[in-house]
């Protein structure tokens, strides 16, 4: 037994070290000098929206009010059932800076997201090309920052994580544990090295140099993946394109889920995707999770001696990480106590996902469903 618990406190210590060092090497975006405005090239925000009306407004507005001379923003309805269109146009009225394209109808072979950025990407003129979540809040300098770190240092692709709103204390726990997940998963500060195979990709803020999106084949070469962001990244970063992940404190913000079940449902789609629909690396990265985040704090009661004191320090590590990632995200510290029991909804919403998808033979998103074995062709 003490060999186990000082194997589990060795193995938290790395992995927490790891992602703390690694994670301090990912650059601010608020700390990148704004582009020169004499010789900032033009840029493109395509944005994707579906029944996005209770937000769209005032999402769109932030973007607009971008300190940035060249810009445009392309928004794309994909067959929105609510008032989104409508909005939406009414906006592009009262500002010629906005585009809006409406797709009726999804071409097969598509997930409708990725095909209506797509579609956005073909109607953009800039040499950059953002593509952002349609509930996203910038800064005013957000965009200007970003282009000048390309500019500067010659990126392809900028992948800028956002700050994440959520209420309560459960939800924002889980966003604390979400975001060391995907350090520990992805290790973005290593998507800068060419040498190294890990890249970066994320929904609410992708940056990418257009004649790199383009030369890789757009959106069409992940058009059914849910975690498309992120595999867009791979595809850039195979293709030889110099990638960087950033840190978007104060400069970008989304509300990620506003309640337990709207974030259950909405991991759906993806949670499986991440793990390349693989049963086996779902029951193997949740039994890891419960190992490492539930089965000590359990067991710190039932025993005594030396291996309470290794399991001890080892939920002490824990607790001391997700600390830290909370004070990234902006989020009170006391959340992280709450830690045991996100891990056992993360383990949750990854093994009810993986069944969903194997009993259904697939997912159904926002009014569509997609077969798993299409989805799985889409190998990337």
């Amino acid at each position: 037994m003490i060999w186990l618990a000082a194997a589990i406190l060795a193995l938290t210590v790395l992995m927490g070290l790891e992602t703390l060092i690694g994670g301090s090497r990912i650059r601010r975006l608020r700390d990148c000098p704004p582009v020169d405005r004499l010789h900032a090239p033009p840029v493109s925000i395509v944005v994707a929206a579906r029944d996005e009306a209770a937000h769209i407004e005032a999402a769109v507005a932030t973007m607009l009010r971008q300190d940035y001379p060249d810009f445009e923003l392309v928004v794309v309805d994909d067959r929105s059932t609510d008032d989104t269109s409508g909005i939406l146009d009414r906006m592009a009225t009262a500002d010629p800076r906005l585009t809006v394209i409406h797709v009726c109808d999804l071409p097969p072979g598509w997930l409708g997201k990725n095909h209506a950025l797509q579609a956005g990407a073909g109607q953009a003129r800039g040499t950059y090309l953002l593509f952002a979540d349609a509930d996203v809040h910038l800064a005013t300098d957000a965009l200007s920052r970003a282009i000048g770190r390309c500019e500067a240092a010659g990126i392809d692709h900028l992948a800028v994580g956002p700050d994440l709103v959520m209420p309560g204390a459960l939800l924002q726990a889980f966003g604390v544990f979400f975001l060391y997940s995907f350090l520990a998963f992805t290790k973005p500060w290593k998507a800068s090295d060419p040498n190294s195979w890990f890249f970066v990709g994320i929904g609410a803020f992708n940056l990418v140099r257009r004649e790199a999106y383009w030369d890789v084949g757009g959106h069409e070469r992940v058009r059914l993946r849910p975690d498309d962001d992120l595999k867009l990244g791979k595809v850039l970063k195979r293709a030889g394109y110099r990638q960087e992940a950033g840190i978007g404190s104060g400069m970008l913000s989304v509300a990620w889920y506003h309640s337990l079940g709207e974030m259950i449902h909405g991991l759906e789609k993806n949670m499986f995707a991440g793990v390349d629909y693989s049963i086996l690396l779902s029951l193997a990265g949740g039994l890891l999770q419960l190992v490492l985040g539930v089965l000590p704090i359990i067991a710190v009661f039932a025993v005594t001696g030396p291996v309470r004191v290794l399991l001890a320090a080892q939920v002490a590590a824990v607790i001391l990480t997700m600390a830290v990632n909370a004070k990234v995200l902006g989020l009170p510290v006391r959340v992280v106590l709450l830690t045991p029991i996100v891990v056992g909804l993360f383990v949750f919403i990854l093994w009810r996902t993986m069944v969903l998808n194997l009993i259904q033979g697939g997912i159904r998103w926002r009014g569509t469903f997609y077969s798993l074995r299409e989805l799985k062709a889409n190998r990337v």
